[in-house]
């Protein structure tokens, strides 16, 4: 009997297809929030990831400019530099 009468009750009826549409139909429903949810999370760590790279960069251009030895140990793993009297040997671990 109170359901009967719930489900004529035109303000009831109206908020439950307003909420079926907010939650399913809409543009920003709830499973595209979620989605959008989770891409901003993935993001933001990616970008936390990118500004480590960047400050790591920032320290290894620092320290290339500052330390001579550490440029030519930079030169010689990075860029396989040699001296005249010397040989390189590259070793490939599979």
């Amino acid at each position: 009997m109170k359901i009967l009468r719930l489900l004529k009750n035109k303000y009831f009826l109206t908020t439950i297809s307003i909420a079926v549409w907010v939650l399913c139909f809409d543009k920003n429903d709830v499973f595209t929030q979620n989605d959008l949810i989770k891409k901003l999370n993935k993001l933001e760590g990616e970008r936390d990831y990118y500004v480590a790279e960047i400050q790591n960069n920032k320290n290894d251009i620092n320290e290339l400019k500052t330390n001579p030895a550490s440029l030519e140990k930079f030169a010689r793993e990075k860029y396989l530099m040699k001296k005249d009297n010397e040989d390189v040997f590259v070793l490939v671990t599979k």
